[in-house]
């Protein structure tokens, strides 16, 4: 499949892409069994824009989520964004853990690497991205206590904003 470079000011409907049409968060690192691994995770919280006078994106990580281990091993990681047809893919991406399960072998999607950083070769965007910056969300920092309802576990999400290097439209 080939791929069509953008700037990221022509990336669509962010609002249709992270919260309709979910991503998938790619990063790679050393597994548990201390084996260079790969492993991906549906998301549907997140956004783009500008800051710090770069385009940048913004997602959210559960701790217990092995992509965080991953992610938080690796200074880059990506953002691929699918057509409806994925869409059995993408929940098994999140609702299985790549601790216990293969979900490339089970979905048919292949990771592949641009510039070190992997991404998944199906997918109709692709954002390359490394981190700015990392912080844990904060039972003390809400304003809106209702919100707090998707914390039961108090199992906060850690979020990172994003540079986005690159971006890829499939052609």
């Amino acid at each position: 499949m080939a791929f069509t470079k953008l700037v990221p000011e022509e990336i669509e409907n962010v609002f249709r892409l992270v919260g309709k049409d979910w991503m998938l968060i790619t990063a790679a690192g050393k597994g548990a069994s201390g084996k260079e691994t790969v492993n991906t995770m549906t998301a549907s919280w997140g956004g783009m824009g500008v800051l710090w006078n770069k385009p940048v994106a913004f997602c959210f990580i559960r701790p217990q989520r092995y992509t965080y281990t991953l992610t938080e091993q690796s200074e880059r990681f990506s953002l691929s964004f699918f057509t409806e047809a994925y869409r059995p893919a993408l929940r098994l991406c999140g609702s299985k853990s790549g601790r216990d399960t293969d979900k490339f072998s089970e979905t048919g999607l292949t990771p592949a690497f641009e510039d070190g950083v992997p991404y998944i070769k199906e997918a109709r965007l692709c954002l390359l991205c490394r981190k700015l910056y990392a912080q844990d969300l904060e039972k003390t920092c809400f304003v809106d206590p209702a919100l707090l309802a998707n914390y039961k576990d108090g199992d906060f999400h850690r979020m990172y904003v994003v540079e986005i290097e690159k971006a890829f439209l499939q052609e």
